[in-house]
Formats: C-alpha cells, sequence, structure tokens
C-alpha cells in the first residue's frame, strides 16, 4: 500500500475466511470500514470457510481462481484480506491473481499513518512498519527479484541487496526505538510531576469508533477531532477536568483506540502512549452501545488492556450512543452494573452527543474521586504497629 493519488478509491476486492472462530465478520462489515477510511472502494466480498489456511495461497487454488475471476468482472486493482497472512501467503496469492495482495495488518498501519500527527505517533507508527517490513524484504523491493546464482556461485548481487535491505531496516528500528525511549522517559517524568500534584488520572478506552473523543469534547469542553470513522483520533490528548461535586479537578486523557486482531507490533509500538491507561487511578471503558456485537468489542479491548498491564486498573462502564437506540429500547435506568471478566463494574448509559446521562457520569467521577480522596487520607491517618522485639 502507498499514499499515491492513484489508490485512492481504488476498487478493491475484500475476502474473508471462517476458520470456525467466534468474532468471524460474515459481511466483513469491519474490513469495509476499514478499507474506506484508508481511501479504498470495496467493490466486491468474498468468503469461505475452511479448517485451516492453505500453506501456499491461504485459500486454496480453487477459491483464489473466484477471486481472480472476480477481480477482472470489476476492475479491481487490488485485493485485501481480513486476515493477516504470511510473506509467502502474500508473494504466492500476488503471482497468481496478478494484483496487489494486502492483509488487515497492512491495512491498520496504513491508516495509523495517515492518522498519526504528534511527532510521538509518527515515531510510533514508523517504529510498527519497519518491523512489519523487515519480514517482507523479498515482497516489497521489486530489485530484489533480480537474483543470480548457480552451480559453483554464492549468491550475487540479489542476495547482497537482500543483506543490505534488511542491514538498512534493522538500523532504522534501532534508531526509532530510541527516539520512542526517550519520549517514554519525558512522558514518565511528565507522570512523576502529576503524582506529586496529587493529581487524580482517568484514561478513556474503548473499541475504535465507541465515540471516545466525542464523550471526551463533551467532558471538557475540548475540541479534539472527531469522525464517524474508525482510529479517528492516534494521539493521546490531556485535559483537567473539573468536577464541582468533588471540589477538585482530575486528568482526562483520551487514548486509541483498540480494534479486533490490533497488529502486536502496534501494541509494542503505542506502549508508550497506552501507559496512560497503565498508569491510570480509573479507566473510563467506552462502548458503543448500539452495536449489536457489543460484548465481542467489550472482550478484545479487555485482552489489550491485560496484554499493556492495565487489567487490574479500576473500571467504569460509559454505554454511549443512547441516542442511536430506538426509545423502546432504552434500558429502564442509566446507572446499574454489568459483569466483566467475572466481576460487576459500575455501568452508565450517556449519549455523548445530546448530553444524556453526563450529569450522572460527573456525579459518579466525583464520587468515585471523593472516596479515593478519603481511602488516601485515612492510610495517612492510620497509626503505624510495630512488632514488639522478642
Amino acid at each position: 500500500m502507498s499514499d499515491s493519488p492513484d489508490r485512492q478509491f481504488a476498487p478493491t476486492v475484500l475476502v474473508g475466511v471462517d476458520f470456525g472462530l467466534p468474532h468471524f465478520d460474515g459481511e466483513l462489515e469491519e474490513l469495509g470500514l476499514l478499507a474506506e477510511t484508508a481511501g479504498l472502494r470495496p467493490v466486491a466480498r468474498i468468503t469461505c470457510k475452511r479448517k485451516a489456511p492453505d500453506a501456499a495461497l491461504f485459500v486454496g487454488s480453487g477459491k483464489a481462481d473466484e477471486i481472480k475471476f472476480m477481480a477482472e468482472q470489476l476492475g479491481a486493482t487490488e485485493v485485501l484480506f481480513d486476515q493477516s497472512l504470511s510473506p509467502a501467503q502474500q508473494r504466492n496469492l500476488e503471482r497468481h491473481l496478478g494484483l496487489p495482495v494486502n492483509d488487515r495488518t497492512l491495512l491498520i498501519l496504513e491508516i495509523f499513518g495517515q492518522r498519526a500527527r504528534s511527532h510521538e505517533g509518527k515515531l510510533q507508527v514508523e517504529l510498527a512498519r519497519l518491523q512489519y517490513l523487515s519480514t517482507r524484504l523479498v515482497r516489497r523491493w521489486s530489485h530484489l527479484e533480480r537474483q543470480r546464482g548457480g552451480i559453483g556461485a554464492r549468491g550475487g548481487p540479489g542476495e547482497a541487496q537482500i543483506e543490505l535491505d534488511r542491514r538498512m531496516i534493522g538500523e532504522s528500528i534501532k534508531r526509532t526505538s530510541a527516539r520512542l525511549e526517550k519520549v517514554k522517559r519525558q512522558r514518565h517524568t511528565q507522570r512523576r510531576q502529576r503524582e506529586r500534584r496529587d493529581a487524580f488520572n482517568i484514561s478513556l478506552v474503548g473499541y475504535t469508533n465507541a465515540g471516545k473523543s466525542t464523550l471526551f469534547n463533551a467532558l471538557v469542553k475540548a475540541r479534539a477531532y472527531t469522525a464517524d470513522q474508525l482510529f479517528a483520533t492516534l494521539d493521546t490528548t490531556t485535559r483537567q477536568l473539573y468536577l464541582g461535586e468533588a471540589g477538585r479537578s482530575v486528568s482526562l486523557s483520551d487514548t486509541v483506540g483498540f480494534i479486533r486482531d490490533l497488529p502486536h507490533g502496534l501494541v509494542d509500538a503505542f506502549q508508550a502512549t497506552l501507559q496512560e491507561a497503565v498508569d491510570a487511578d480509573l479507566l473510563l471503558h467506552v462502548v458503543d452501545a448500539a452495536r449489536p456485537d457489543f460484548p465481542e468489542q467489550m472482550a478484545e479491548v479487555q485482552r489489550v488492556l491485560a496484554e499493556i498491564g492495565a487489567a487490574r486498573v479500576p473500571q467504569l462502564l460509559v454505554f454511549n450512543k443512547l441516542d442511536a437506540l430506538e426509545k423502546e429500547q432504552w434500558p429502564l435506568q442509566l446507572s446499574d452494573t454489568f459483569e466483566v471478566d467475572g466481576s460487576r463494574v459500575p455501568r452508565l448509559f450517556v449519549s455523548a452527543r445530546t448530553g444524556e446521562g453526563l450529569p450522572g457520569l460527573r456525579q459518579q467521577l466525583a464520587s468515585m474521586v471523593a472516596g479515593r480522596a478519603g481511602a488516601d487520607a485515612a492510610c495517612a491517618q492510620a497509626p503505624e504497629f510495630h512488632e514488639a522485639a522478642p
């Protein structure tokens, strides 16, 4: 994939393979949204069932022929898979179809590359992109195919070029990682300063397009970018939120959204940004209440939180987009509890767009902040007991 203008609105065939997993998207709805977000134009959606991926073509030769026929009939210029492909599968498919073939991982990387605005965000995306490309050297550079060799020969110019490119990418990864480590240290210093100020830190987390940035703007009267699209926000934004009911301000951070099969390299690269969630005193887990598959989206968020070490941070569930539900679908009460990983977690229903339920959310936040302050005060005043010497 590239950002060239001729790829904008490129007709694309979407392909998904059902391996019997519970989260399979039979309509390829999310892949279609990702493709449109990246500027592609889906013209066909093809799905099939398999027990396991075909080692050479992922979908098998018969289905690959069907994809090729469909692409030719509709004038598609590339093919996009909903799962991750190995470098060999990607290369074999391109030769078989005669078209560029990309997978979900590269698509998400491209969207992140388009959306990153801050210096830190660009570094994080660049690191993940380099790590992805480092495994696909033979496929990505056409000059690498000009390899020569034979009996009595030890490689040739092509083989030397592969090693050169691999070394160049390795050096780029080291440089980018070092720059990110510097950013991480700066963030650590900022967090220590906030801790010294006795700040209460709240991080918004949730599946992409759940409405985190809209809720963030509604709470702190900010102007963070929002849009009805996937990954509208990548860069962490932090603002002060004054809670009159608690008589104090708290720090509220809007973080990058999660998504199914988020590339592990991106999770690693965004560790500095996601650290805001790890170090938070409270996570506002924003859920799109209007989506029928919200339990699967919640499970994916919980999985990523566990992966980055934030599973033990207290949560408050915010079921957003109440305005998108029909009135008969509204809950009987806007505040209750919901089971998450075997524990009951407080839940509130709100509409960040219309403001419905936001006063109750502010009140709940104030109560939790006050409760934390009271607990801290009690710990500070508690007498110390020392075991008597024998």
